[in-house]
């Protein structure tokens, strides 16, 4: 029996849904962390706008998990070639399925902490200039969450046989 034989027809669809897994929940993240620091932004901005600056730290960051999941995302496509030249296995499918998740879901996570962090974080720095050390520390915890699921999908993406 050939080599494609063996290699079934929807083997490509779970690479596939490793990109679309991995751009969706990493950006979904990515805009609740922008959405959720930016009001509290602009709640300061209000009573102290020369803290402006200081406070769009959250937004950085938050974008900054939308760009792990698009580099996952170029990788995986990236690997993947049509039918015609290349079979595409079920090994590869679900690696590249598992790479999509992992960048996707931790971009998740980051993003939902980084938003709520930012949120109250600026909203104390206004009280107290003092928070801003803490407050920074803080969000550099969350965004290291997206940070490890890039470094797994990564790995991951090593092992493919393309």
């Amino acid at each position: 029996m050939a080599e494609a034989d063996l290699t079934p027809k929807f083997a490509p669809f779970l690479g596939m849904a490793g990109v679309a897994f991995a751009m969706i929940f990493g950006c979904i993240g990515a805009a609740y962390g922008t959405a959720k620091s930016g009001i509290g932004i602009a709640g300061v901005g209000t009573f102290r706008s020369d803290l402006i600056m200081k406070s769009l730290i959250p937004v950085v960051m938050s974008g900054i998990i939308a760009v792990y999941s698009l580099v996952v995302s170029v990788l995986i496509a990236g690997n993947m070639k049509p039918p015609p030249t290349k079979s595409y296995s079920l090994y590869e499918g679900c690696l590249h399925l598992a790479c999509g998740l992992s960048v996707g879901l931790t971009g998740l996570a980051a993003g939902y902490a980084i938003g709520i962090v930012g949120d109250s974080g600026v909203r104390a720095y206004l009280q107290q200039s003092r928070i801003f050390v803490g407050m920074v520390l803080i969000l550099i915890f969350g965004e290291v969450l997206g940070l490890y699921g890039l470094i797994v999908a990564l790995i991951l993406n090593t092992r493919s046989t393309g």
